[in-house]
């Protein structure tokens, strides 16, 4: 007889952008697109990446040190028409909501921890139809920003789940650094902003180089 793993977590928190969803790309041109608009020095592709995870202002803030103050809120304003442009293109990378579909089957507390706006996230779920899979959600705009642990603790203190009971899924260094902090286990992907190396100096559970990859560690080892 095949025996059953013993469960180990109870609430999963995964990252939005670059973990579920494959918007990385469209992300790295809209924050580059902002700060050519407002006349700063255009960020590389991989200082881009680098702030994905973070709520907006800290992001562009970090990708336009040169941009002066005053002009980030036409910085922030300029972003969110890029990202609105290409916006209907992105999509779940493939695998996640069969993966999203399975785990709630058995009865995991799925939940979202974003450096997104609340009005971004709702955007992002309507257009995806994903809302009846999640139990609960935080935005960077509601709460503190990654990787400062209170997005975690609402959600945790919401499910009534301790931190020894809840893993953080996430495609950056900040994500995995929220899970730290906030006393949790953590599972990097490096199909997103960051790479196994960065990931792997924060000390994961796994990191998956797909989708089905981790749903299967999902599976097996959750």
């Amino acid at each position: 007889m095949t025996s059953v793993p013993k469960r180990r977590f109870d609430l999963i928190a995964f990252d939005w952008d670059g973990t579920l969803f494959d918007s990385t790309a469209i992300i790295v041109r809209s924050i580059q697109g902002a700060v050519r608009d407002v006349g700063g020095t255009v960020p590389s592709d991989k200082e881009a990446a680098y702030v994905i995870g973070l709520g907006l202002g800290q992001a562009l803030a970090h990708a336009a040190p040169d941009v002066p103050k005053e002009k980030y809120p036409l910085l922030g304003e300029r972003y969110k028409y890029h990202y609105g442009r290409e916006q209907d293109q992105i999509s779940l990378f493939p695998g996640v909501l069969e993966m999203l579909a399975e785990l709630k089957a058995r009865q995991y507390f799925l939940t979202v921890a974003t450096g997104k706006s609340r009005w971004g996230l709702d955007q992002a779920l309507a257009h995806v139809d994903l809302k009846d899979l999640f139990h609960a959600s935080r935005t960077a705009d509601e709460t503190a920003g990654k990787p400062h642990p209170r997005m975690l603790h609402e959600l945790m203190a919401e499910m009534g789940v301790s931190p020894e009971r809840t893993l953080m899924v996430g495609d950056t260094t900040h994500d995995l650094q929220l899970a730290a902090n906030a006393g949790c286990a953590s599972v990097g992907v490096n199909y997103g902003a960051h790479d196994a190396s960065a990931l792997a100096a924060l000390g994961p559970l796994y990191i998956a180089d797909s989708a089905q990859a981790l749903h299967r560690w999902m599976l097996d080892y959750a």
